[in-house]
Order: structure tokens, then sequence, then C-alpha cells
């Protein structure tokens, strides 16, 4: 079982779990705000996770695992972008502290910002996956180049090649050349 290949199939479902669970609840959770929807979206993970070890034969089940999470935030931030949140009212009695917060950020910022990565993210769509991924988790998810070359059993040199594929692409598409 080499470290660079990943446990794969042969690592039983409550050992995935024990060790990834952690891992992805952190991973959430710097992303998502509410604990609920951050346990939500870990079980998720392992949901798809049993279901496609059903069908496929899945290599290297960290790097795996950590795609479908990429995935179900791309799918939440769609979900966002087509169904915008309804904003907490901060001017509320007792709420004097956070006021300014409403202030500098207007509705229409918060929608054109979802309208734009929502358009970044159809545009990386275009990529193939794992550079699309590659891109997600170190532009997005703020994920440093050597744990994303881990994650995916690749070389540091191979992470920023995909990197500048990406960034080739968002440059051609959106005309900043």
């Amino acid at each position: 079982m080499p470290p660079e290949d990943g446990p794969g199939d042969r690592e039983e479902p409550a050992a995935v779990y024990r060790r990834l669970r952690e891992p992805l609840l952190r991973f959430f959770g710097r992303r998502v705000g509410d604990r609920a929807e951050v346990e939500d979206l870990t079980q998720q993970v392992f949901m798809r996770l049993l279901g496609a070890r059903e069908t496929e034969t899945i290599e290297n089940i960290d790097a795996f695992a950590f795609r479908i999470a990429t995935n179900l935030l791309h799918d939440r931030g769609r979900a966002h972008v087509r169904r915008p949140e309804v904003v907490q009212d901060f001017t509320a009695p007792g709420a004097e502290g956070t006021r300014h917060l409403v202030e500098d950020i207007s509705p229409e910022r918060v929608f054109v910002g979802r309208e734009t990565l929502g358009e970044v993210l159809a545009t990386l769509d275009e990529l193939g996956e794992r550079t699309r991924d590659i891109f997600v988790l170190f532009r997005i998810e703020k994920m440093k180049q050597r744990d994303i070359a881990a994650l995916y059993g690749i070389g540091q040199s191979t992470v920023e090649k995909h990197v500048m594929k990406a960034v080739l692409h968002l440059t051609r598409k959106y005309g900043l050349d």
C-alpha cells in the first residue's frame, strides 16, 4: 500500500470513514458556516463514495473523496446562484455591532459576485475534470500546491501545469491577455 497510490478499494468502508471523516469536516468547515450543513456534506461524500465503489474501481480513494467534496461545493455554489439565500436582518435590536456588514456588502454586490463565480465555474467545466478540480482547490479553496500534489499522487510541477492551463484558459475566455 504505497502512500502515493492511496489505499484504493482494498480499504474497508469503516476504515475509510474513520480516516477521512475529520479531514472532510475540516475541509467543509473552512468553507461552510453552518455546522449541520458541514455534517450533511460530509455524509454525502461517504454516500457517493460507497455508491461509486459498487460500480467502479477507485485507485486513490482520498483524491476521489475530495473530488466528490469539491463537486458538492460546486453544486452548492450553483444552487446559491440560482436560488439566493435569504439575508439575515442585522438591523434588528441587539445587532448594532454587525450593522456595518450589511452596509459593506450590498445585495447587488453579492448577486454579481455569485453570478461571476457561476460563470467562472462554467468556464472551468470546459477543461478536463482534473485540471478544473486542481484549479478550484488551489485558487478558490486556498489549498497548497504540495497538498494537492499529495492528494492526487502527482508532482508539484504537474499541479503548477494544471493551474497554469486553467489560468490561460480563463485569460483567453475573458479577454484579459
